[in-house]
């Protein structure tokens, strides 16, 4: 029987459907949301919601005990684009949340920890195409410092004081469910809305630059495979690369117009351009697939399809 789950930063992205998808799997009542503010009604009226600031360990450490929490998935974060706005804000939530979780790990007050990291942590001089696990990292970003900073506290933390903390590099996630909050790679989800709302798109990276992409289900069922994992098995305590496709935004443009074929697309390259061009084009995971067997199921062309249709769904709804 699954023990109580803590997720922190349910609201955001990610967060919203993981909550969902880990209700749907053991339960509502089994799985404890929280974030700073409410979410979405689905989320909200789906099981349990504490609001919760994940800065606060006094706070975590209550609920932790009210609830009987076994596992923790941090979730709360500011993204690359939006930290680079406001430094010292994302550095205080990036670290100090993750602190306050492997704290209470290291105490013994939960078992198991997942936190995310992403590509962000290579930087200009990581080799660019099948990046491997082990590569030079160097961020640029404050996003990405962070990142690598946490990855290096999640290792120590494990081989030093035994804690189970688990955690993939999330590449770009595209998801119709939820709005992007504040990544490089959030023309991905934004260009499919436009296609269907306005059929053009003015993108904020230039047609060519190429990025690792997921599919959110993919990245969902990549999170909580790694979760149910034999931790025998896993020999990577900082973070797993995780890789699905490819693709740059004129080779987005071109899958969408097979559905909306007068759709246009611009390019009008702004600050996220350099954070882009710091990342790599594609990733090598055969750790994770050698570790825990995994293995995506959604490429280009199955997500533009999926997308196109569930978004028309969710327009013909709302009107």
């Amino acid at each position: 029987m699954q023990k109580p789950i803590l997720i922190l930063g349910a609201c955001g992205q990610i967060g919203t459907e993981l909550t969902l998808e880990l209700r749907n799997r053991f339960g509502g009542t089994t799985v404890i949301a929280s974030d700073i503010r409410n979410g979405s009604d689905t989320l909200m009226q789906s099981g349990p919601f504490e609001l919760l600031d994940a800065t606060d360990y006094d706070a975590i450490e209550d609920t932790v005990m009210h609830y009987e929490i076994d596992e923790i998935y941090l979730m709360a974060a500011m993204l690359s684009a939006t930290a680079e706005k406001f430094p010292m804000r994302a550095w205080n939530l990036n670290m100090n949340s993750l602190f306050n979780v492997l704290n209470l790990a290291k105490e013994g007050k939960i078992s198991k920890v997942f936190w995310p990291s992403s590509i962000a942590v290579f930087g200009p001089n990581t080799p660019k195409d099948n990046t491997p696990q082990n590569a030079l990292m160097e961020p640029s970003t404050v996003y990405g410092i962070s990142k690598q900073s946490g990855e290096r506290w999640c290792e120590y933390y494990h081989k030093k004081y035994g804690v189970d903390v688990r955690s993939v590099r999330y590449p770009g996630l595209i998801s119709w469910k939820t709005l992007p909050g504040g990544g490089t790679t959030d023309y991905a989800v934004e260009i499919y809305h436009k296609a269907l709302e306005e059929g053009q798109y003015t993108c904020f990276l230039s047609k060519g630059t190429k990025l690792p992409m997921m599919y959110m289900d993919d990245a969902i069922r990549g999170t909580m495979t790694l979760m149910e994992a034999d931790s025998k098995k896993l020999t990577i305590r900082s973070s797993y690369n995780l890789s699905a496709m490819s693709f740059s935004p004129e080779e987005v443009a071109q899958s969408i117009k097979s559905t909306v074929p007068n759709f246009e697309i611009s390019y009008a390259p702004d600050f996220r351009q350099q954070i882009a061009d710091s990342w790599p084009s594609s990733i090598d995971d055969s750790k994770a697939q050698e570790d825990w067997g995994w293995q995506p199921e959604f490429d280009l062309e199955k997500t533009t399809s999926e997308m196109l249709k569930n978004l028309k769904t969710k327009q013909q709804s709302e009107t």
